[in-house]
This record gives structure tokens, sequence and C-alpha cells, in this order.
């Protein structure tokens, strides 16, 4: 085969429908022998829903799940989302279930091969491939041979830790609850989120009558195994939000500590880790599964051109250098958001209090708090261009007939070409970039990855420029696969 995904979470299923799609042969191992409808995550941010929209599934979850447009996570501080330049200027409420139900079918429908119920125990690659050891619960083995590995399988990853990688960091907070309940009365906003000198309490919505709460009770620290009780997600609901709404029966209750880690290197030899496999957080401001689901739609198309025969070693070397940054900053922008929400010191909640207020009225760091969380903010270091847009989130353009916007474009998971009178200088790269015209105004050329970010981008697109721009990003034509 040509790719083994470790690990059927939305990270690796995003992948593995990405590569199928591509024509890339893919197959996903999955310890759990069936789908899960419980799950941590609930959340899905700005970045991700433009991304599951160039691949036509935005607007079907988004059908399932419950838009927010904000929340105020310290007094009048406000994290906004309805400002962005977006089609989807809010947080969408919804279990990672439902995510990875999607995303599934995808991948399913185009051709990967899914395993269930077989556990990865080792692997050993040498320079033509990978051999991945393989379990199963009645105690059979085998043995998976791939040219590529991808680890998506979790903060406790069987692949990083084959690899012998370490994952240096530390533990950011213990003791953290987890409840699906249904409540008695209604709370007066969507999102509840609330901080004191007790701990925190957050409420959210999955759409069909069930809420999910994230509590934690500075005074109860208990190991991850303790079980826990309704009354005391009610007990510190109450003492935060101020009222526990009537929650009563619960389907699911859990404890985690949440650890703040990052692996040093997203790729070794033939092995790649992504998702939580290369970076964990914590749950404040909801970036992990958003986090690698980016990750796998860096990777996904840089796999596929190798593997076509048009990309070189050295694009496969820049999903470390492109998707490790953005790790590090989602690491220090959630251990901000957790050290402000757990603070004991009454002075410094009085001056985030304050300092909220200032905050509030300037728009600016709320702003930019917005685009860090939502993902639209992240850039690519661009050394291959000067243009200031290479790099950069190219937002969804409107287009001259049909598809008539750029994320539709996209779906095919190709390039694309924006410009005026491009198609003949792009034919040679037919099956690997598609063309479109920008529908009205002055815009540069621009090379589109499939990734949404610009690879190139001119004010003066000269034919012998943008062929060169071709060339660089997509070989040279007589390197086509047949």
């Amino acid at each position: 085969m040509d790719v083994l995904v470790v690990g059927a979470g939305p990270t690796g299923l995003l992948l593995a429908g990405d590569l199928a799609r591509s024509g890339v042969g893919v197959t996903v191992l999955e310890r759990r022998d069936r789908e899960s409808n419980l799950s941590r995550a609930f959340g899905v941010h700005v970045r991700t829903l433009e991304q599951l929209d160039a691949r036509g599934l935005a607007d079907k979850l988004i059908r399932i799940g419950t838009p927010v447009r904000g929340f105020h996570p310290f007094g009048r501080i406000s994290i906004d989302f309805s400002r962005l330049r977006t089609r989807f200027p809010f947080m969408l409420v919804t279990p990672q279930w439902q995510v990875e139900r999607l995303l599934l079918r995808r991948a399913e429908e185009a051709g990967a091969t899914m395993v269930r119920g077989a556990r990865a125990t080792g692997l050993r690659q040498d320079p033509d491939g990978v051999d991945v050891d393989v379990s199963y619960p009645d105690g059979a083995t085998a043995i998976f041979r791939a040219r590529y590995v991808v680890g998506a399988d979790g903060v406790r990853s069987t692949v990083r830790q084959s690899l012998g990688m370490p994952f240096p960091g530390k533990s950011a907070v213990r003791s953290v609850m987890l409840a699906d309940v249904l409540l008695d009365r209604t709370p007066d906003r969507v999102f509840n989120f609330a901080a004191n000198e007790h701990g925190f309490s957050l409420l959210a919505p999955f759409g069909d009558g069930w809420y999910r709460v994230v509590a934690w009770d500075r005074q109860r620290q208990l190991p991850d195994d303790a079980p826990v009780t309704l009354e005391e997600v009610r007990d510190i609901t109450s003492r935060t939000i101020g009222d526990d709404l009537g929650m009563h029966d619960a389907r699911w209750l859990s404890r985690f500590h949440s650890d703040e880690r990052q692996v040093p290197r997203y790729r070794q030899g033939r092995v790649f880790l992504a998702g939580d496999a290369a970076h964990v957080h914590s749950p404040v401001g909801g970036m992990g599964m958003n986090t690698g689901i980016q990750d796998a739609a860096n990777l996904g198309w840089k796999l596929a051109a190798v593997l076509q025969g048009w990309g070189g070693d050295a694009l496969l070397d820049s999903y470390h250098a492109e998707r490790h940054p953005v790790g590090r900053m989602v690491l220090r922008v959630s251990h901000a958001l957790l050290t402000a929400v757990i603070t004991r010191s009454r002075l410094i909640r009085a001056l985030r209090a304050s300092v909220g207020a200032v905050a509030h009225q300037l728009t600016v760091p709320e702003a930019h708090a917005s685009r860090a969380i939502s993902g639209i903010g992240i850039t690519y270091r661009a050394p291959w261009g000067s243009h200031p847009l290479t790099g950069r989130r190219v937002p969804d353009l409107r287009l001259t007939g049909e598809p008539a916007r750029l994320y539709e474009a996209l779906r095919q998971g190709k390039f694309v070409l924006v410009g005026r009178e491009v198609a003949e200088v792009a034919a040679p790269w037919a099956g690997r970039v598609v063309t479109a015209s920008p529908a009205a105004g002055l815009h540069p050329t621009l090379l589109v990855r499939p990734d949404a970010y610009a690879a190139w981008a001119t004010e003066d697109p000269n034919p012998d420029e943008v062929r060169k721009a071709l060339t660089r990003w997509l070989g040279n034509v007589d390197h086509r696969r047949a």
C-alpha cells in the first residue's frame, strides 16, 4: 500500500479521505472495533470549517451543529468570531463523533480501506518502506507494509513511542470532569463559560437536547480513574456559573488530565506524526481537534504529490517546517488561556477583569485572539516568494462561471491558478491544477495550494513567470504520472 494511517479520529480520517481522493492507496488502522458516540472535542473552528468546505462537507456539518458567534471567557473580554471575514463567522458546536462520521463516509466512498479492531504494536522502516506490527483481539498478528506511515493515534501514540520520539512538556491541569447531560432550564447564552476562585465550568449544546459540561473544581483534585458523580458536576457548575440549570440523566461522565506537550520533529524518515500524537494542549480554546485536522490538510496533498511522482522529498520536509510552529503557537495560546482561567490570585483575577474591560473597548487584542483561536490567522513562512500574500490563507474568492467560489474549485484536491487568461499557460499541468478567473475587481494572479494557502502570487502575470511558478510547485510536465 502507499500509506498506512494509524488512528481513525478526525485527523486520520481527513487525511485518508484526501489521499484516497487523489488516487493514493491508503489503509486506516483503528483499535476501536466500532464507531463511538462519545468524545471530548465539541467545537469546530472557522479554519477547520473552511477546510471542510473545500471538501464539500461544511454545510452538512452545519446542519447538525449549533453556531456560536462568540463567547466571554473572562468578564467583558470577548472572543468574537462574527467579525471575521469568512463564510463561517462562528464556532460550530457539534460532538467529535459527528465530525468523524462525516469524514469516515467520505474516506470510504473515496476508496480508503478501514481495518477496525486492530492495534499497531511496533514498526521498523527501511529506505523503501515501513513495516508495522499489528495485533488483533483474538491474539492473531500481522505485518502491514506501506511506503509511508502516519501516526494519528492520539496522545499515547504507539507510532511515536516506536520511533523513540520524545514528547517533552508537562501536565497542565488535573481532574477535569466531562459530562453529557440534559437540562431542566435553558441557559441564557448558547455557550456558557465561567471561572472564579472555585474553578471553572463550561456548558455547550449539541443541538439535540444534550449538553456537554466541562468542569474543574480547584478543591477536588482526583486521579483520572476516580469516578465522577453528577452531584460533583452540578456543585461546581452552581459555584461558578451560578446555576446548575437542573442538569440530570448524565449519559457519560469522565475525568481526565490535560498535558501540554509537543514532539521535536513531525517527521522521521518515512513516518509522520499528526494531531494529538504530535502535540497536546489544554482544552481551553477548543483548538486540539482543529489543529489536528489542519495538520492532515497540510500533509495529505504533499504525500499525494510525492507518490504521484511530481513532488520531491523537500515537500515532505515542509510539513514539519510549517506545522510545528503552528503547534507551538497553539500551545502558547491555550496555556495563556488556561493560566488566566485557573489562577488562584484574586489580584490577577481583578486585573484580568479590568484589562478585559479595556480590551473590550479597544477590540484590537480581542480581534487577535479571535484570529488565533479560529485558525484563520495562521500564516506559513514563505521562502519561495516575495509577494506579501505567499504563505497566507486565501479567503473564499468569488469566481466567474462555475464553480462560483474558490473553495468549490478546491474540491478537486488540486492547485487552483486564479487569474485572467491563465488557462493556456497552465494547460501542460492540467492534471495537477485547475484555472479560474476572479469575479470582479483587480486581483493578483494567485496559485492556491490544495490546503487553501497561497503558494505564489504576482501583480504582473508574465506567462514565463507563471510557468516558473507552476514548475516550482507542480514539477516538470514530463514527470507526469501515467
